[in-house]
């Protein structure tokens, strides 16, 4: 579908791919396919499976703090984006914008943590999408693994960023109506739940402290099947109950997954890229919805099949929920093989969107920031283009051969989402400076990235040794050891850089950034006037600094604190929780379904009448420019041959010119449409 949508925009609408359009998606991307993207990149397996796993684990604190907590780095990332748009318009990677301001030592460094963000996310999809295809089809693992990057593969190789955006509207539209879907089967259908009250009383009745959750007090004759499910009341939660924010591993896990969720969006291309791609009075204003959109993704989601799977007391342990098997289970007791198949479609939607940003986002890196900027300075747009289709593949295969690697290790989703913090949030703060602190130097940007890495990984093993009294991967997956090691990550490297950048203050001419970035075989698309106007990028800025700031401090210190008086909800409290997440849930289905369509309503005429009116006259231009192709190939020729000519024959470079000018004319005789054009041309 993919492929076809590209085939119909260069053949109606008149785009080309060039190696500029390929990795940029010509820097005009509209606020609803931005927000479309931005939605469809940041639901990775783990949003759809880890969610409800928390859910299943913490109660409903659970699915607010995923989702909060994932929300807010969106929010900020807005600023980021506007300011490309203001001192970065040529840029194609964080890491050349990171070039242009600290040099050669800074990009290498900050490269290494650009691909190991892209490894991190990518193995977290195969593995989500590996074991969940496994355990309900029964897959072979080492199959799965490689059958879900090389679906991405033909469609992002063919269409590069566009084909990539445009598959991703089509994911996030097919996620959200499933989403909604399943809210209304757990709170509105009937069968074992049906109603809010429902799924309170039941939640009640697990986590009761007089229920029998071991074999030794049930009656002779009657044993537990499975004895690692959930039973009781849940640890250091508020009277043990699954309904209350009052829960410390819930906060614990809001902590570590924003820590966390800063490295995965500020340190990954693919969100840079977007931003590139988006045209300027577009890119914040996409960023700001995308974000509130994606809030539903799992709120909404784990608030039903996680609390559900809880409610009805189905047999998933522990170890199943970390490995993602919540949503699976539940959908398949409400719809039996029917649920299975559309968690398996959701699944393959987030990991394929996803998969194909990634893969883009490393193809980019590697053309521009490894191929282009050590091997070949020289290249031009045919071997960017080249290069980039080739690390595609390249990635592709490696995603395929990691997800092996990371199962015979034993590592599941849940352990390496919480650990990627503890790896990449210490290029957070200085990526977040690199285009918004003039003072910012680049001996503390090395310095804050590099240590802050080495501390975190250090106080984790050690906070895991102190807690557990081992090192093993069971208890390095523990929150305490988790929490340490991300905060000592993010907050040694802001305290080093910003410190090192007080003492010896770079302050950097952001003028500098676009004279050090050079397009290749492109120009800047031609836009209105106003949508790079300094005043107009100046009050965008402005817009989305007070909103950005203002929707984070709501989701994360509002809300939690007027939920606290509220303590265990009550069945009144617990159903307006369960209203809030339905009803994001379907104005979000409905703004990223309708909003791109709104906006690509001109595109959208073009290719209708293309095909319906005039797919002839199409074809004949499709010939024509074929020639014209052969025809430009020569005058490239006859310019070169005129450069390296002696100036003073003039009458040659006259009679060469003249010949390839009667060649043009000649192959447009039999062309009426061109004929016109080239006379004026001429003239």
């Amino acid at each position: 579908m993919a492929i076809f949508q590209v085939f119909l925009d260069k053949r109606y609408v008149g785009v080309n791919i060039s190696s500029e359009f390929f990795n940029t998606a010509g820097r005009s991307v509209k606020t609803g396919l931005t927000a479309s993207v931005i939605v469809s990149q940041w639901t990775w397996a783990a949003t759809l499976l880890q969610s409800s796993n928390v859910a299943f684990t913490y109660g409903v604190s659970g699915p607010f703090w995923y989702a909060s907590g994932a929300t807010i780095q969106v929010l900020l990332f807005g600023i980021l984006a506007i300011e490309v748009k203001r001192k970065a318009t040529n840029a194609h990677t964080i890491a050349e914008i990171i070039d242009a301001r600290w040099g050669a030592t800074a990009h290498k460094v900050f490269i290494y943590f650009a691909f190991m963000t892209n490894v991190i996310v990518s193995s977290m999809l195969v593995l989500g999408g590996a074991a969940t295809v496994n355990a309900l089809t029964g897959m072979n693992l080492a199959v799965a693994s490689f059958l879900i990057p090389m679906g991405v593969i033909m469609y992002t190789v063919a269409g590069g960023l566009k084909a990539t955006f445009l598959a991703s509207y089509i994911h996030t539209a097919i996620i959200f109506v499933v989403l909604c879907l399943f809210c209304f089967i757990v709170y509105t259908g009937g069968g074992d739940l049906g109603s809010s009250d429902r799924v309170y009383e039941l939640l009640e009745i697990v986590s009761n402290k007089t229920r029998c959750c071991t074999n030794d007090c049930m009656p002779e004759g009657s044993i537990i099947e499975n004895d690692d499910q959930n039973c009781g009341p849940v640890t250091d939660n508020r009277d043990g109950s699954y309904l209350t924010m009052l829960s410390k591993g819930g906060l614990q896990f809001g902590i570590i997954n924003i820590i966390g969720n800063f490295g995965t969006v500020f340190v990954d291309q693919s969100y840079w890229q977007s931003a590139i791609a988006a045209r300027p009075s577009s890119s914040h204003k996409g960023y700001l919805l995308g974000g509130l959109v994606w809030f539903a993704v799992p709120f909404s989601l784990a608030t039903a099949l996680g609390l559900a799977c809880v409610a009805l007391d189905l047999p998933v342990t522990a170890d199943e929920a970390s490995a993602g098997l919540v949503p699976p289970a539940a959908a398949v007791h409400f719809l039996g093989t029917g649920g299975g198949v559309l968690i398996t479609v959701m699944l393959f939607m987030a990991i394929v969107s996803t998969g194909s940003a990634e893969q883009i986002a490393v193809s980019s890196l590697f053309a521009y920031d490894v191929y282009r900027k050590y091997l070949n300075p020289k290249a031009t747009g045919e071997d960017i283009l080249r290069v980039s289709r080739q690390a595609i593949l390249a990635f592709g295969v490696f995603m395929g051969i990691l997800s092996i690697v990371l199962n015979e290790i034993g590592l599941s989703l849940g352990w390496v989402y919480l650990m990627m913090g503890i790896f990449i949030g210490s290029a957070v703060i200085p990526i977040a400076l690199v285009l918004t602190w003039d003072k910012a130097n680049a001996e503390g940007a090395i310095a804050g990235a590099l240590c802050g890495q080495v501390l975190g990984v250090i106080f984790w093993l050690v906070a895991a040794q102190i807690a557990f009294g081992e090192i093993t991967i069971d208890s390095l997956g523990g929150n305490d050891p988790m929490l340490v090691g991300n905060l000592v990550a993010i907050l040694s490297s802001g305290t080093i850089h910003i410190g090192w950048s007080l003492i010896s203050p770079q302050n950097f001419d952001f003028a500098l950034i676009n004279e050090r970035i050079s397009l290749i075989d492109d120009v800047l698309p031609d836009l209105d006037e106003t949508e790079n106007d300094i005043h107009n990028l100046e009050n965008a800025k402005k817009w989305i600094a007070k909103w950005g700031l203002g929707f984070t401090i709501i989701m994360v210190v509002v809300w939690p604190v007027l939920s606290i008086p509220a303590g265990v909800f009550s069945k009144g409290y617990f159903a307006m929780w369960v209203i809030i997440s339905i009803v994001w849930g379907l104005v979000g289905t409905l703004v990223i379904v309708l909003l791109p369509l709104w906006e690509s309503q001109e595109a959208i005429l073009c290719v209708i009448r293309g095909l319906f009116f005039n797919d002839d006259l199409h074809a004949r231009l499709d010939e024509v420019d074929h020639k014209m192709n052969l025809l430009l190939v020569k005058l490239d020729v006859d310019a070169q041959a005129l450069k390296e000519y002696p100036s003073n024959h003039a009458c040659y470079r006259s009679g060469l010119l003249a010949r390839s000018a009667t060649d043009l004319i000649e192959l447009a005789k039999d062309n009426e449409v061109l004929v016109t054009k080239i006379d004026e041309d001429t003239k």
